[in-house]
């Protein structure tokens, strides 16, 4: 394996959003998508890396929108939790498909269609070359799956925090209301925080601060960008505690 081709990290989190797996659609999984992106999840495992994944459920169901609905924001994220399992299932089950071996775990008791997460089963599942697809967000209402994922990242002694987005990584105002904003390369976490950027859960931000745990932004809808960060290409944007 020449340096082009060797993954710069051994073990990763790789946070996915629930509408990744939309596609065009309004709802649910696209299973054209879905495929895309187990491909791309594939490729890497090919290259050797360990992969966790934390996965959101805003394709199904958002906890946030609990007014919405009439309803108190604890059912709310319970059904928010629940929904990231179904994605979860699937994106194992493309995974399994494509001859990437998987396991799914919950933080949420539900032994009928995912294994308890238990920290050390995890990584010994990671060290066997499973993907491991983590479900439920932290278990717990109130904390978004930016959050799960920043936590989960330094339980597993994750190298970096991948969170996959629909935009070219953090911006200084939302690049989809305003043409004109400006992207970083590379950004601090109090910054990030200070600025109030949008892009990832300030709490997530804020816990990765505590561990010095590095943070990478990419668009996921550019075929191979997964792939391109693994191997240290510049994409996206890099959140730190040190300034370019």
């Amino acid at each position: 394996m020449n340096n082009a081709t060797r993954p710069r990290y051994r073990r990763i989190l790789l946070k996915l959003s629930g509408e990744a797996l939309m596609g065009d659609k309004s709802f649910g999984i696209d299973p054209v998508i879905l495929n895309k992106i187990a491909g791309e999840v594939h490729n890497i495992h090919q290259l050797g890396v360990e992969i966790a994944v934390v996965i959101g459920g805003g394709n199904i169901f958002r906890g946030l929108r609990a007014s919405e609905y009439d309803m108190g924001r604890v059912p709310a994220d319970n059904m928010g939790m629940l929904a990231t399992v179904i994605n979860a299932i699937a994106l194992a089950e493309a995974l399994n498909m494509m001859g990437s071996e998987t396991r799914v775990m919950s933080a949420l008791d539900m032994n009928k269609v995912a294994e308890p997460y238990v920290r050390e089963r995890a990584i010994s599942y990671l060290e066997k070359n499973r993907v491991v697809l983590l479900g439920a967000g932290t278990g717990n209402p109130y904390f978004s799956t930016d959050t799960a994922a920043a936590l989960r990242a330094m339980e597993l002694q994750a190298e970096v925090l991948l969170k996959a987005t629909k935009v070219d990584g953090v911006f200084d105002s939302d690049p989809e209301q305003n043409p004109s904003s400006k992207s970083f390369d590379n950004i601090t976490y109090q910054e990030v925080i200070i600025r109030n950027l949008k892009v990832i859960d300030l709490t997530a931000v804020s816990l990765a601060m505590s561990q010095n745990l590095p943070i990478i932004v990419f668009n996921l809808r550019k075929t191979g960008n997964i792939e391109k960060v693994i191997l240290g290409q510049s994409i996206g944007t890099s959140i730190s505690g040190e300034s370019a």
